[in-house]
Formats: C-alpha cells, sequence, structure tokens
C-alpha cells in the first residue's frame, strides 16, 4: 500500500477537488491544470478535461506561446 505525500493536498473550487502540491523548496504551490480545467469548464470526466488541456497545449505551441514551456508536470494521485 502506497503512503499518501502529506504535501499534497486537494482544494476545494465551486465544488470541484483541485489536486496541488507544497514545494518547500520553492514556496511555491503547484496545481493540477487538468482539474483547474475541470472546474472551469464544469466538465465531469477527466479524460475530456485532459484531452481539452492537450489541444489547447498545442493551440498555444503554433501560436508561439513560451507559456507551456514555463509548465512543469508533476505526477499527482487521480482517481483513476
Amino acid at each position: 500500500m502506497r503512503k499518501k505525500n502529506p504535501k499534497t493536498k486537494i482544494a476545494i473550487f465551486e465544488g470541484r477537488r483541485i489536486r496541488r502540491h507544497w514545494d518547500e523548496k520553492s514556496e511555491k504551490w503547484y496545481f493540477s491544470v487538468v482539474d483547474v480545467i475541470a472546474a472551469l469548464t464544469n466538465q465531469p470526466e477527466h479524460k475530456k478535461a485532459q484531452s481539452y488541456w492537450t489541444t489547447l497545449k498545442n493551440r498555444l505551441k503554433e501560436e508561439g506561446s513560451e507559456v507551456i514551456t514555463k509548465c512543469d508536470q508533476l505526477k499527482m494521485r487521480a482517481c483513476d
């Protein structure tokens, strides 16, 4: 059985669960972009929110946006 990471917490935004992680070294919160997208688009299915994020990232890259290059990816526990 895996132990839960004590620094990973769940935040609630308008009744939706948003995974987040506190990095003590940088003193920053990191939030799950897919969870935020699901909350903002009122999308109950994780896979559809993930697909939305993938499409958005590709469009931003095509437009020359540097936002994606500054977006760190962390592994977080998920319902699946």
